[in-house]
């Protein structure tokens, strides 16, 4: 049975289908990331309760999507039924206690859950052109905005305040194009559409203020247990790359904000990732290798990342390599490519010479898994033939009056409700256009006389004067530059400026903020 040390996943069964021993999780190595993969209705989603669960009681925050509304069970106390018991039995968990777990619930739409949020600015270029699907020429023209902002100390908080910024920059894209390379107002026009698009599927729910506060996922309750931040995604995967590039974004945050811990005795957060092969379908090779790098190095800073997917072959390769505990549920070999997952299943197991790993996948009822977990100095386990325990919470979802009751009673209730909309490159590009269109109007009116007649024979015309024979001299060509462009030239020399300098990105693009 699982201590203060462990979390107990099951027990795994003899090749007779007797008791065998208890299959547990080690806490110091959860930070080793990890995945859990099945078919559907071969039961992950119990996996990642039970797992979210032992965390929890451990207390290590959680943070996990919920993609069908079933996870939310977990806020509330489970109930007796026969066939949770009878599991208990054959897992020998004893005593089988019920339990309700404190969860704050999420929702990018602020519809089931707190509302999340992030700037443009912390989201970054890489991860937004992501989001957008843009080409490389598009992609550099994001990176050139984004490093105009910085410069002029704009800032990008929602999505208005990025059309503002690329309007501005098309208008000066002769300009910009001396400085950065080639800017077309085609290519910015593209971007501008993408973003309508963008913003007509919801993400401008997503950015703005207040941003959300990684220490507010990061919370433990008074009794020591970590809490579960459970983020309602059922809508939310009808737009499924701003899902994936969401959950990119705040493993990401995650990265850049925690310090360094080493090993500790257990991890300071475990996130989550369902539906993980959104993150890499169609993904380029560069964004596949920042996230490779920053799985690498996260569990440094005590997170552990478990994806959640239904082929192994979803995950690349380089990051398949750093998820140490596996849980694999049944997969059905009906094609060709499902076969092929099964044996690469297979291959990744520590083998067991008391079956054969590959048959075994294929023949997995539901509740049932083949586990891997470290052992002692970081070893893979041998795979074991596993029946996974039920779960203390309650199976299924909760009603719409419960949600709303712990959203009402959650730690966090009214911090992010509200949204704040201060002065940023919205507001600031305007009040510039109307600054110079203001101060032109005005020298031209200083140019012509001020408000003074000038229709001959009013009286207010200049003195004549006396005929010399001579033909008077053409008007020379004025070299002064107008208002317009000397506001503009002015703040383009305001590179280096303080908001430039304290600007950092990080390794994903996102903004680094301060520690």
């Amino acid at each position: 049975m699982a201590d203060d040390t462990s979390i107990f996943i099951g027990a795994s069964r003899k090749p007779d289908d007797s008791y065998q021993r208890a299959e547990q999780l080690l806490l110091q190595y959860g930070n080793r990331h990890g995945l859990v993969t099945g078919a559907t209705g071969t039961g992950k989603t119990v996996t990642l309760q039970i797992l979210a669960e032992g965390f929890s009681n451990a207390g290590v925050p959680v943070f996990c999507a919920d993609i069908k509304g079933d996870l939310s069970g977990i806020a509330m106390m489970g109930t007796p039924q026969d066939f949770l018991g009878k599991r208990a039995e054959q897992v020998r968990l004893d005593p089988y206690d019920f339990q309700e777990f404190p969860v704050i619930f999420w929702d990018l739409f602020g519809e089931q859950g707190h509302p999340i949020r992030a700037t443009i600015s912390e989201m970054g270029p890489l991860l937004l052109s992501r989001l957008m699907n843009l080409t490389d020429a598009q992609e550099g023209i994001m990176n050139i905005a984004f490093r105009i902002a910085d410069e002029e100390g704009l800032l990008l908080l929602d999505l208005k305040d990025l059309q503002a910024l690329l309007a501005n920059i098309a208008e000066r894209s002769d300009e910009i194009s001396t400085r950065y390379g080639n800017v077309t107002k085609p290519s910015v026009g593209a971007i501008q559409r993408t973003l309508l698009v963008l913003e007509q599927q919801g993400a401008a729910h997503f950015f703005g203020e207040p941003a959300l506060r990684i220490s507010d996922i990061m919370r433990t309750t008074r009794d020591g247990r970590g809490a579960i931040s459970v983020l309602a995604a059922d809508k939310l995967m009808m737009n499924p790359r701003l899902y994936a590039t969401f959950l990119l974004w705040l493993m990401s945050e995650l990265f850049e904000v925690l310090p360094e811990v080493g090993d500790p005795d257990r991890p300071k957060l475990v996130f989550f990732f369902d539906e993980a092969h959104l993150l890499f379908d169609e993904a380029p090779k560069v964004l596949v290798d920042r996230v490779e790098q920053v799985v690498r190095l996260i569990r440094s800073k005590g997170v552990g990342v478990y994806f959640v997917t239904q082929n192994p072959l979803d995950i690349p390769e380089k990051v398949l390599a750093q998820l140490g505990n596996r849980v694999q549920h049944a997969l059905r070999a009906y094609t060709p490519r499902e076969q092929q997952a099964v044996r690469t299943a297979a291959e990744t197991f520590r083998p067991n010479p008391d079956f054969d790993c590959a048959t075994a996948i294929t023949q997995l009822a539901t509740g049932e898994a083949l586990v891997s977990t470290l052992e002692a100095k970081g070893v893979p386990s041998m795979v074991q033939r596993t029946l996974i325990r039920p779960p203390s919470s309650r199976l299924g979802p909760i009603t719409p009056d419960e949600r709303r009751k712990l959203i009402q009673e959650s730690p966090v209730a009214g911090q992010y409700d509200e949204v704040i909309d201060r002065e940023s490159a919205f507001e600031m590009l305007h009040k510039k256009a109307r600054d110079a269109q203001d101060a032109e109007q005005q020298a031209q009116q200083q140019g012509s006389g001020g408000s003074r007649w000038t229709i001959p024979g009013f009286g207010n015309d200049d003195p004549p004067q006396q005929s010399t024979g001579r033909r008077a001299p053409a008007p020379r060509p004025s070299n002064r530059q107008t208002v317009t462009e000397a506001a503009i030239k002015s703040v383009v020399r305001s590179v280096g400026s303080s908001v430039g300098r304290a600007i950092v990105r990080g390794i994903l693009g996102s903004l680094s903020r301060g520690r």
